[in-house]
């Protein structure tokens, strides 16, 4: 039986609650490997992150081998070949963005620097605190041992609620829905690119013949989506982000000619700037590998989705390249 060590931070929120159990019971990486959790929080967050680790344990999870709970990013990111960048300081009542993503860029600066220096030589990196391109990029900068392609951002989520969308609409299984990708930001300007997305096999524009709800209704629902949750239950989304890494870890580690969305570094494709991170299609061409799919093929409504996207992005950039 295999192992792998796992850094996850942010690990007493509450995307984690959801996340490490699952982990734990080998959702993540299978029923043959054994799993090793390096949690990491903030000091005030210490006492409750001590009661998620009993709560690991008393859940007497075969694959589970231990946890080691800490404030200090070197030991967590020790030895580690996941790290899981799950935590992030939130957008506060009257924060600018721009003080959001400068806030963010300190912590995803330490975070970068103490993974070059502390984790394994086969370590890959997901970064799911938002704004999550952005922080990427910050995390990316900072190592001079992995290189960009280690990397990547979660938009996971973005697109099973976008599949999740079609299939409700056309009225069948989620698993009719294929070829959907998220491009650009993890943010409202996001593309859902529904005229490439198949359902059951044919265009996703043949089988919803009602163009008007996909532009007018159905991309927005997408990149607003986490905002309607919150209104909904005064919380963000929790589980369902739990459940989007789960299937990015799954799908990055699978080798498979289906495609799923990830934010990686871009090198101009689909017109994004480059060196800019931005959501694409991809397939895995072997464990922990991707490709960039790139005979996606738009109208000018498609490319001007991009554009919107692309610019925000490259503002994001602007606005932390004292971190860069």
């Amino acid at each position: 039986m295999s192992s792998v060590r796992v850094t996850v931070t942010g690990a007493a929120g509450q995307i984690c609650y959801s996340l490490l159990p699952r982990i734990a019971a080998g959702e993540m990486f299978g029923p043959n490997t054994k799993v090793s959790l390096q949690l990491l929080e903030i000091p005030p967050a210490l006492d409750a992150l001590k009661g998620v680790a009993m709560e690991l344990q008393d859940c007497a999870f075969p694959l589970l081998d231990n946890v080691i709970v800490t404030s200090d990013p070197d030991e967590a990111f020790s030895g580690s070949s996941f790290c899981l960048l799950v935590g992030s300081k939130p957008r506060g009542p009257g924060m600018e963005r721009s003080d959001l993503l400068k806030d963010n860029g300190r912590i995803f600066v330490g975070q970068g620097k103490s993974i070059s220096s502390n984790a394994a030589d086969d370590c890959r990196i997901v970064v799911v605190g938002n704004p999550c391109n952005t922080n990427c990029m910050i995390a990316a900068s900072q190592s001079d041992r992995f290189g960009p392609e280690r990397f990547t951002a979660m938009t996971r989520l973005d697109q099973n609620r976008a599949v999740a969308m079609l299939a409700e609409r056309a009225g069948v299984d989620v698993t009719e829905v294929s070829r959907m990708a998220i491009f650009g930001n993890h943010s409202p300007t996001m593309f859902p690119d529904f005229s490439n997305a198949l359902i059951s096999g044919q265009s996703a524009t043949d089988v919803i013949s009602d163009h008007d709800w996909l532009r007018d209704e159905f991309i927005p629902s997408v990149g607003k989506r986490g905002a309607a949750i919150i209104k909904a239950r005064g919380l963000s989304s929790a589980a369902s982000a739990a459940n989007a890494l789960i299937n990015h870890v799954r799908s990055l580690n699978t080798v498979s000619d289906d495609i799923h969305s990830i934010v990686v570094c871009s090198k101009g494709e689909y017109g994004f700037d480059e060196g800019i991170w931005a959501g694409m299609p991809v397939r895995t061409i072997s464990p922990g590998e991707y490709e960039v799919v790139v005979d996606f093929k738009h109208n000018e409504f498609a490319k001007e989705s991009i554009a919107k996207t692309n610019a925000e992005l490259v503002s994001e950039r602007e606005m932390v390249s004292d971190f860069l």
